[in-house]
Protein backbone atom coordinates (compact mmCIF):
# COMPACT_ATOMS: atom_id res chain seq x y z
CA UNK A 1 0.00 0.00 0.00
CA UNK A 2 1.32 3.35 -1.17
CA UNK A 3 1.62 6.14 1.55
CA UNK A 4 -0.60 9.11 1.25
CA UNK A 5 1.08 12.41 1.12
CA UNK A 6 -0.43 15.07 3.33
CA UNK A 7 0.63 18.68 3.21
CA UNK A 8 2.50 18.66 6.34
CA UNK A 9 3.00 22.82 6.15
CA UNK A 10 2.57 24.82 9.07
CA UNK A 11 -0.43 26.64 9.57
CA UNK A 12 -0.20 30.62 8.11
CA UNK A 13 -2.74 31.51 11.08
CA UNK A 14 -3.99 30.08 14.63
CA UNK A 15 -6.86 28.08 14.23
CA UNK A 16 -9.58 29.05 16.98
CA UNK A 17 -11.13 26.69 18.71
CA UNK A 18 -14.44 27.36 21.78
CA UNK A 19 -13.56 25.91 25.20
CA UNK A 20 -16.47 26.60 26.63
CA UNK A 21 -19.09 23.96 27.25
CA UNK A 22 -22.18 23.82 25.03
CA UNK A 23 -25.35 24.80 26.24
CA UNK A 24 -26.99 21.77 25.31
CA UNK A 25 -24.53 19.75 27.56
CA UNK A 26 -24.92 22.13 31.21
CA UNK A 27 -27.26 20.31 33.40
CA UNK A 28 -29.48 21.72 35.93
CA UNK A 29 -30.28 20.01 39.09
CA UNK A 30 -33.39 19.53 40.74
CA UNK A 31 -32.69 21.85 42.84
CA UNK A 32 -29.53 23.74 42.80
CA UNK A 33 -30.28 27.55 42.40
CA UNK A 34 -33.72 26.69 42.93
CA UNK A 35 -34.58 28.19 46.17
CA UNK A 36 -34.00 32.42 46.21
CA UNK A 37 -34.70 35.31 48.71
CA UNK A 38 -38.08 36.52 48.27
CA UNK A 39 -37.73 39.68 45.89
CA UNK A 40 -40.10 42.57 45.74
CA UNK A 41 -40.25 42.05 41.34
CA UNK A 42 -40.68 38.43 40.63
CA UNK A 43 -41.04 39.73 37.03
CA UNK A 44 -43.47 38.46 34.33
CA UNK A 45 -43.45 35.21 36.32
CA UNK A 46 -46.88 33.85 37.93
CA UNK A 47 -46.90 33.69 41.72
CA UNK A 48 -47.83 30.84 43.96
CA UNK A 49 -48.13 31.17 47.19
CA UNK A 50 -47.93 28.10 48.75
CA UNK A 51 -50.25 29.00 52.01
CA UNK A 52 -52.84 28.23 49.89
CA UNK A 53 -54.70 24.96 49.93
CA UNK A 54 -54.14 22.01 48.37
CA UNK A 55 -56.98 22.16 45.83
CA UNK A 56 -56.18 25.41 45.11
CA UNK A 57 -52.55 24.67 44.60
CA UNK A 58 -53.54 21.51 42.18
CA UNK A 59 -55.84 24.04 39.93
CA UNK A 60 -53.00 26.07 39.47
CA UNK A 61 -50.62 23.61 38.66
CA UNK A 62 -53.03 22.15 36.26
CA UNK A 63 -53.32 25.11 34.05
CA UNK A 64 -49.94 26.24 34.67
CA UNK A 65 -48.37 23.13 33.18
CA UNK A 66 -50.40 23.42 30.12
CA UNK A 67 -49.20 27.14 29.63
CA UNK A 68 -46.10 29.06 27.75
CA UNK A 69 -44.80 30.01 31.08
CA UNK A 70 -43.18 29.23 34.29
CA UNK A 71 -44.13 30.58 37.82
CA UNK A 72 -42.50 31.28 41.51
CA UNK A 73 -43.61 29.47 44.46
CA UNK A 74 -43.11 31.33 47.61
CA UNK A 75 -43.46 30.36 50.86
CA UNK A 76 -41.15 29.48 54.06
CA UNK A 77 -42.13 25.61 55.00
CA UNK A 78 -39.64 23.28 54.27
CA UNK A 79 -42.35 20.56 53.77
CA UNK A 80 -44.10 22.65 51.49
CA UNK A 81 -41.24 23.84 49.28
CA UNK A 82 -40.68 19.97 48.85
CA UNK A 83 -44.41 18.91 48.32
CA UNK A 84 -44.61 21.56 45.60
CA UNK A 85 -41.41 20.43 43.60
CA UNK A 86 -43.38 16.88 43.93
CA UNK A 87 -46.44 18.42 42.98
CA UNK A 88 -44.96 19.95 39.68
CA UNK A 89 -43.77 16.90 38.79
CA UNK A 90 -46.97 15.00 39.43
CA UNK A 91 -48.66 17.77 37.06
CA UNK A 92 -45.75 17.37 34.09
CA UNK A 93 -46.20 13.87 34.30
CA UNK A 94 -49.80 13.05 34.77
CA UNK A 95 -49.89 12.12 37.82
CA UNK A 96 -51.74 12.75 41.09
CA UNK A 97 -51.22 16.33 42.26
CA UNK A 98 -52.53 16.03 46.03
CA UNK A 99 -50.76 12.75 46.74
CA UNK A 100 -47.55 14.30 45.75
CA UNK A 101 -48.30 17.32 47.96
CA UNK A 102 -49.21 14.98 50.95
CA UNK A 103 -46.61 12.46 50.05
CA UNK A 104 -43.96 13.23 48.02
CA UNK A 105 -41.72 10.36 46.32
CA UNK A 106 -38.43 11.03 47.09
CA UNK A 107 -36.49 7.98 45.01
CA UNK A 108 -38.83 9.05 42.10
CA UNK A 109 -38.09 12.37 42.09
CA UNK A 110 -34.38 11.73 42.57
CA UNK A 111 -34.52 9.34 39.80
CA UNK A 112 -35.26 11.86 37.10
CA UNK A 113 -34.14 11.73 33.92
CA UNK A 114 -32.11 15.37 32.47
CA UNK A 115 -34.68 15.97 30.07
CA UNK A 116 -37.63 15.77 32.91
CA UNK A 117 -35.38 17.73 35.49
CA UNK A 118 -35.24 20.76 32.81
CA UNK A 119 -39.20 20.40 32.18
CA UNK A 120 -39.60 20.77 35.91
CA UNK A 121 -37.17 23.63 35.57
CA UNK A 122 -38.54 25.22 32.93
CA UNK A 123 -42.04 25.19 35.01
CA UNK A 124 -41.03 25.71 38.64
CA UNK A 125 -38.49 28.87 37.95
CA UNK A 126 -37.64 29.63 41.37
CA UNK A 127 -38.93 28.96 45.07
CA UNK A 128 -38.98 32.41 47.04
CA UNK A 129 -38.58 32.60 51.02
CA UNK A 130 -37.35 34.75 53.56
CA UNK A 131 -35.36 31.84 54.96
CA UNK A 132 -33.51 30.73 51.54
CA UNK A 133 -30.63 28.89 53.17
CA UNK A 134 -33.02 26.54 55.58
CA UNK A 135 -35.34 26.21 52.96
CA UNK A 136 -32.05 24.95 50.42
CA UNK A 137 -30.89 22.81 53.35
CA UNK A 138 -33.99 20.84 53.86
CA UNK A 139 -34.32 19.90 50.07
CA UNK A 140 -30.80 18.33 50.49
CA UNK A 141 -32.98 15.04 50.55
CA UNK A 142 -33.38 15.34 46.80
CA UNK A 143 -29.86 15.61 45.90
CA UNK A 144 -27.62 12.47 44.40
Amino acid sequence: MKPVPHDSAPANEPVMLSLTVPAASVSRGLTAGLVRPTSPDPGTAEILDLTADDEAVSEFLVRIVHSDSGFVARTDSAPRALAIIAATVAALCGEDIRTALTTPDLPFLKGLTQPAVEAFRDVLLAIESETPDAITESLTCLSN
